[in-house]
């Protein structure tokens, strides 16, 4: 996974700033969601497919992707909505905008703080920002940071203010978010190709329009699945990278990612 550690400013305290008002920015009425856009409407990726591609265990972004309903023992039913984009589908069930949302979502989830505190914050997105997909929308790259800065500093939840930082005067995504969101490439206002964080460096990317989506190396556009397949074979590595003209160091790479594809 991206490999960036959250750690509090080393900015001397100032005194307490006084509470603004939240503010929305405005955006073009003329960026409404294209329903024909294949990023939104195909399937390509099962759920186990885009968890392993994100690197998160299978159960949780199955819930990101269903939502839950759950009783605990106080008996009050608790209910957390669908985070993710998904199709109807028997087994590809996740668009390309699902797994770009499932890689930022993967972000916040990496700063150590609860879904349920992060929750309310995206949901407040969504409807600030006036999109459905906020995840995935390059606004969130360029004003989610004061969206999210303001709307924690507005409910007085300063666990949420680690999400973003005070850079130069601006208020910015913390570094661990940041590393995600600098691997996500924008066509339209919308996520277009991802570089994978299950790698520390730009190894494995996907790209919609590219081996259906599935995932392939930076350098050399191999298939993952190809070469992990002829290597779990019992090819040599060596041989397999120079075949494919992908970097020896790029295969094992992706061989030693924690939650990458089976083959």
């Amino acid at each position: 996974m991206v490999a960036v550690a959250l750690r509090r400013s080393s900015a001397p305290r100032s005194r307490r700033t006084p509470q603004v008002p939240f503010r929305r920015p405005h955006y073009p009425k003329e960026r409404p969601l294209n329903t024909t856009d294949p990023r939104f409407s195909i399937p390509l990726y099962t759920v186990t497919e885009a968890a392993s591609y994100v690197g998160v265990p299978r159960s949780t972004f199955d819930t990101w992707v269903r939502g839950y309903l759950r009783r605990p023992a106080s008996g009050k039913l608790v209910q957390g909505h669908a985070l993710l984009t998904s199709v109807p589908g028997k087994r590809l069930t996740i668009p390309f905008i699902g797994l770009a949302e499932g890689m930022v979502l993967a972000a916040f989830r990496e700063t150590g703080l609860p879904l349920q505190r992060i929750r309310p914050a995206l949901e407040r997105l969504d409807k600030e920002m006036g999109l459905e997909h906020a995840l995935a929308s390059k606004h969130l790259y360029t004003d989610g940071a004061e969206l999210l800065f303001d709307y924690a500093q507005l409910q007085g939840d300063k666990q949420l203010r680690l999400l973003t930082v005070v850079r130069s005067g601006q208020r910015v995504f913390h570094d661990v978010i940041d590393q995600y969101l600098k691997r996500i490439e924008y066509e339209g206002g919308w996520a277009a190709r991802l570089t994978l964080p299950i790698t520390e460096e730009p190894v494995l990317m996907a790209d919609p329009e590219r081996s259906f989506g599935q995932p392939i190396f930076v350098h050399g556009a191999a298939r993952l699945t190809d070469v992990i397949g002829r290597i779990e074979a019992g090819e040599d590595e060596q041989v397999v990278a120079e075949d494919y003209g992908v970097p020896l160091a790029d295969v094992h790479a992706a061989l030693a990612a924690p939650y990458r594809a089976a083959a």
